[in-house]
């Protein structure tokens, strides 16, 4: 694949080769498995026990790759790595049609996983760093867009070739085939980070340059364990407490645990009740609709009523969409729920990540690292103990309302935090 140089790139190109690179990644490599999953059941012999212990090794491979992303520092590699996962999600996806052994897919998805965190990880940081050197505005909103076009990719697509009568395995093929498609513009047009400048004879150093140089020496200071020079560390912003950090890590667990539940089952939900059989592709649309204009409008609800009290509002519908499929098998009100999870959890996720970040200027990537794991841990374990639920009772009435419960515990963390913020204010 040829790629067009550095010079020439365009923002419109740069902007489309990280969406592309979300729905290969993440609509694809990471969510085709949802849509599919019933008629993998159906066709594949597939458990739900081992339908849910699948989706735990996809999720261990995002995990291990955002460690590995967090560790590295050298961009250049970080960039092999990115064109690395654009392959491994087309691997990873072909394969999965090609067998029938538990454990052959269980390694393939926690390899769509580790391209997954390719995607989402490296991707990203590659478009925002050729954006800011290339004087645009450091912003990803329509770059996370690509999140809710890969679910509506994916749900679509699955809705389609079911009509097609296509059996799992050719569906498969057909995502490959697709994808194959997207990694043009992921490979092409994703840029690689700027070369090391030249060295070249010292310049005269502006007071505006030795500030903004004194303030970076200072946070990477900060961030190595160092003192920074008294003066500046009493301008300073002080830390969060321990408390704190400790309160938006359960939190934020929660948060993971209602995520992966209804990422991972929508459609097998709606595959079990004869009421909403054919609701399912539908809903999983649904989902991607309301994601992709998520993330810029829990950014205006926080602007105007805080942080807090937006994750508060966010929580409570994510804990909504849970609630009403345990409790009503009338599609409407499935495909209302799934609007409120599409439309709440990728929130929750921006509006976290943000507030830490904030609240940790000096080192943000550590404090969000810490949030991801906790996350990432409740993407782990909720899935299998989903399936195994799901496989003794014969429903996911019981997954989704262990679900609402967890979510619960991480609204009263919130209300926590809040009260605690109040005090100090």
């Amino acid at each position: 694949m040829s790629a067009p140089s550095p010079a020439t790139r365009q923002p419109w190109q740069v902007m489309l080769g990280g969406i592309c690179t979300l729905i290969l990644t993440i609509g694809i490599a990471r969510f085709a498995y949802t849509p599919l999953l019933p008629l993998m059941q159906a066709q594949a012999g597939l458990s739900d026990a081992a339908g849910g212990w699948l989706a735990t090794a996809n999720y261990l491979g995002y995990m291990s790759g955002a460690l590995l992303a967090a560790s590295l520092s050298s961009l250049p590699l970080k960039f092999k790595l990115y064109r690395a996962g654009v392959l491994l999600a087309l691997v990873s996806t072909v394969c999965m049609a090609l067998t029938q052994d538990l454990t052959t897919w269980a390694l393939l998805r926690y390899v769509a996983g580790l391209s997954s965190a390719a995607g989402m990880l490296l991707a990203s940081g590659l478009v925002l760093n050729w954006l800011m050197r290339h004087g645009h505005r450091a912003e990803l909103g329509i770059h996370f867009s690509g999140i809710g076009l890969g679910i509506i990719v994916s749900g679509v697509v699955v809705m389609l070739l079911n009509r097609l009568s296509l059996d799992w395995a050719t569906q498969w093929q057909v995502f490959a085939a697709l994808g194959l498609l997207l990694a043009w513009p992921a490979w092409a047009w994703v840029p690689p980070p700027a070369a090391p400048a030249t060295p070249g004879p010292p310049r005269p150093v502006s007071p505006s340059a030795t500030s903004q140089a004194t303030t970076q020496a200072t946070s990477k200071a900060t961030s190595q364990g160092s003192s920074p020079a008294p003066a500046l560390s009493a301008a300073a912003p002080a830390a969060p407490s321990a408390a704190w950090m400790r309160l938006m890590l359960a939190m934020y667990f929660c948060a993971g645990f209602g995520f992966v539940i209804s990422a991972t089952f929508t459609v097998a939900i709606a595959a079990r009740q004869s009421s909403l059989a054919h609701t399912g592709g539908l809903a999983w649309v649904m989902v991607g609709l309301a994601a992709v204009p998520a993330v810029l409008a829990w950014d205006r609800i926080a602007r105007g009523i805080g942080d807090l009290p937006a994750l508060l509002w966010a929580f409570a519908a994510q804990t909504l969409s849970v609630l009403l499929p345990a409790f009503s098998d009338r599609p409407a009100v499935f495909l209302a729920a799934a609007l409120l999870y599409g439309g709440s959890f990728i929130g929750i996720v921006s509006l976290t990540l943000a507030l830490v970040g904030r609240a940790f200027p000096a080192n943000p990537a550590k404090a969000m690292a810490r949030l991801t794991l906790s996350y990432g841990v409740a993407q782990v374990l909720a899935p299998a103990l989903a399936g195994q639920m799901a496989q003794a009772s014969g429903s996911y009435r019981g997954a989704l309302l262990l679900t609402a419960a967890v979510m619960g515990v991480g609204i009263g963390l919130l209300v926590v935090l809040r009260a605690r913020e109040r005090r100090r204010a």
